[in-house]
């Protein structure tokens, strides 16, 4: 079973810090407990409520965030914190027991086109996974429930996966106008019967836990790692809001290549992975000066 690892996050209120983590400890619901009687069904709130400047305690389903009271500043106990959740979960503690009454949130989804004809963007107002996956076959999405349903329509070619969008690719015996609807429905429907999008232990399955990408980047030479960092900081929230994804394959300090691979609503597609390629290459060669000439954009 992949770790859970806890990061913090401030909020607009400095009273109030949220504490992310790597993975779901709730099926897409929402808990707030105003006091430890209030927290009887929740043994993780209990315990928190134990702590004397812990006012308010609210889960959701990848992160928990604390109201404190005002006898102490979060600088100065948010490690701690952090330290105690962390934990109390590795060592199987229960979050929610299934007595607890729900805080019902309304699950929405809606749809987006792309600049690739053939992908659809479907949006939730809730995360839904904590790493990116891409599958292309149902054998793929063995570790993902809600892809191992989708790939059920005949027209599903792949799906994508990031944050809190669902990224569809249909083959050409559909069209959009016909199934979108359908599709969207079916997706609202499975997260808010709190199902698993992915299985708990999918980052572990498939070898992308966060330890194992940071292995991964720290084994890099340093013009890659300087790669990796501009495409993470400049290239992936435009591509992320197309509904597509970019991934760094390889570096050729001989050739002064970088290969880079397209995911989602940019695979396929000549028009992105056209603009893609050379805005990629234009960036990469103006901040990189001399060290890249070349950018081969592959296919997910």
């Amino acid at each position: 079973m992949n770790p859970y690892t806890v990061s913090i996050q401030e909020t607009s209120n400095n009273t109030i810090v949220k504490f992310e983590l790597n993975q779901f400890i709730t099926k897409h619901q929402s808990f707030e407990f105003n006091n430890i009687d209030d927290a009887k069904n929740s043994p993780l709130a209990q315990q928190l409520f134990y702590l004397p400047f812990v006012k308010k305690v609210y889960i959701s389903s990848n992160f928990i965030a604390i109201e404190r009271f005002n006898i102490v500043e979060w600088p100065d106990v948010q490690e701690e914190v952090a330290e105690q959740i962390t934990e109390y979960l590795n060592s199987g503690g229960v979050v929610i027991t299934d007595t607890t009454t729900v805080k019902k949130v309304p699950i929405t989804v809606y749809a987006e086109s792309t600049p690739n004809p053939a992908v659809i963007k479907f949006v939730a107002n809730k995360k839904l996974v904590t790493a990116t996956y891409e599958f292309t076959s149902i054998d793929d999405a063995k570790v993902s429930p809600l892809a191992t349903e989708l790939f059920h329509f005949p027209f599903v070619k792949s799906v994508f996966m990031e944050d809190n969008y669902i990224s569809v690719t249909k083959y050409d015996m559909a069209e959009w106008e016909t199934i979108t609807m359908e599709l969207r429905e079916f997706i609202r429907t499975f997260i808010e019967n709190g199902k698993e999008v992915v299985n708990a232990n999918a980052q572990e399955a498939l070898n992308i836990t966060s330890e194992k990408l940071d292995e991964t980047y720290e084994s890099r030479d340093d013009t890659s790692k300087e790669i990796i960092n501009i495409l993470e900081e400049y290239i992936k929230p435009a591509v992320a809001s197309d509904g597509g994804n970019i991934q760094f394959e390889s570096y050729n300090p001989e050739t002064k290549t970088v290969k880079v691979i397209l995911q989602g609503a940019c695979s396929g597609c000549p028009s992105s992975t056209f603009t893609l390629k050379n805005g990629i290459e234009n960036m990469l060669k103006e901040m990189l000066k001399g060290r890249v000439e070349t950018v081969e954009a592959l296919n997910g």
